[in-house]
């Protein structure tokens, strides 16, 4: 790796913006600065190739600069942007693919990010219900608002009590914000115990991909969609990160569990900015885009056609090509093949994964919740992955972080990361 450029033009950023980058998650060493981005890989300053896995945390589904959707995106800007008032035919055609294919939504209203997503979600269950509390789970991760960015990745020491995850937080709103542990249905029913008729609605990653890759055991999701209709909560299933990418109607379509509301983005577009709020009409109808609705709902680039359309030309390849199919069975391949590498060389592991998911936890059992992560070598882990960036394999360097494989990687492409992945392991251990 060459790095001349980078750590030169990573000095001019630091001069202009605080730290250098714009969003803290990326302050992360080495610094790149990326200048160019084709299918499954990405170019950094001084033209050194990657082999691409993070995919921006998700977004790139069909790799990167699609060029079917990016010609959808040209062809709309070519005729038509943004107005602040009435309605595009592309938010109409959107709308219509997201209420087909997503079991919960009977209607969507789309905003800009992840964040604005779960926090429309909060306000309106609040509304709905009347009560101000809600439920999220240790190790997940619903967006930067006050509401919800406590017990992320907390320090192990802070797991039990209240952690908020920045200065300048409402005392109040953190109070109000319960945590229960993951795959825990006695831990939850104790909450909504403890605070009758005070849960207005329960938010969860149905797979917590904040902290890499820990599934629901059987029973849980379900668990938690009696738990609520018993103490009359909304169930918020928060699919920014596994909407569209396990399955184009969500993970909800895989686990047949129907929540009241799903927040939607990053691989909805395929790396373009769009998000989405999707539930039941009862309550959707609470907005007050409806005629009469009392809760507030707004954005000046809300459904704006660089999003509107690359959603729309992502969902078109899914539903006409294999996207699914392939994906998980490449997904399949590199978690199968790196269980072999650690098998043969005596590594303790759990390679964990689902779909084009995976990433492996550096301990000696499978993992069912975030405080069972502290087992996990973080020094390992890391290590692990910038000597894979050295060999041109981009794995974000951070401790419980996943991979993304998307539909331009190919069999080869696996082939080539697990040589990269067994040659580095085999130096590791010497």
């Amino acid at each position: 790796m060459k790095l001349e450029q980078n750590d030169r033009l990573f000095d001019e950023a630091k001069k202009y913006t605080p730290g250098g980058v714009h969003t803290s998650i990326r302050n992360v060493n080495p610094h790149l600065v990326f200048t160019k981005a084709e299918g499954a890989y990405v170019y950094d300053a001084d033209d050194n190739r990657y082999l691409d896995y993070q995919a921006a945390f998700g977004p790139f589904i069909l790799g990167h600069n699609h060029p079917y959707v990016n010609e959808k995106v040209k062809t709309a800007l070519d005729r038509t942007d943004l107005y602040g008032f009435g309605t595009t035919d592309l938010e109409i055609e959107l709308a219509r693919k997201v209420c087909r294919h997503v079991p919960s939504a009977d209607k969507v209203l789309f905003c800009n990010s992840g964040s604005e997503a779960t926090y429309h979600a909060i306000r309106l269950a609040r509304a709905v219900t009347s009560k101000k509390k809600i439920i999220k789970f240790q190790g997940c991760y619903h967006g930067w608002h006050d509401y919800v960015a406590v017990n992320m990745l907390s320090a192990w020491d802070k797991i039990g009590q209240k952690d908020p995850g920045s200065a300048g937080m409402l005392e109040e709103a953190i109070e109000h914000t319960l945590i229960c542990t993951f795959n825990d249905l006695e831990d939850v029913a104790q909450q909504f115990q403890k605070y009758k008729g005070e849960i207005a609605a329960l938010i969860i990653e149905p797979i917590p991909h904040n902290i890499g890759c820990i599934l629901p055991e059987k029973g849980f999701l379900e668990g938690l969609r009696i738990l609520c209709n018993e103490n009359d909560s909304l169930l918020i299933f928060d699919e920014v990160i596994t909407g569209f990418r396990h399955h184009i109607g969500g993970y909800q379509a895989i686990a047949g569990v129907t929540p009241d509301l799903t927040t939607l983005g990053k691989a909805m577009a395929n790396g373009y900015p769009i998000a989405a709020i999707a539930g039941k009409d009862k309550y959707m109808s609470r907005f007050n885009t409806n005629p009469g609705g009392d809760v507030w709902f707004a954005g000046t680039y809300n459904g704006h056609a660089v999003g509107t359309a690359a959603a729309i030309a992502t969902i078109e390849v899914m539903e006409t090509l294999p996207v699914h199919d392939h994906i998980f069975r490449l997904g399949e391949k590199m978690r199968s093949g790196i269980r072999d590498i650690h098998e043969r060389l005596g590594i303790s592991s759990f390679v964990a994964g689902i779909g084009s998911v995976f990433t492996s936890y550096f301990m000696d059992f499978e993992a069912k919740n975030y405080t069972d992560l502290q087992h996990n070598d973080a020094d390992f882990y890391v290590q692990y992955r910038l000597k894979l960036l050295e060999k041109g394999i981009f794995k974000v360097p951070m401790n419980l972080k996943r991979n993304h494989i998307s539909f331009v990687h190919t069999d080869q492409d696996i082939e080539y990361t697990l040589a990269a992945i067994e040659s580095v392991l085999i130096e590791m251990r010497k």
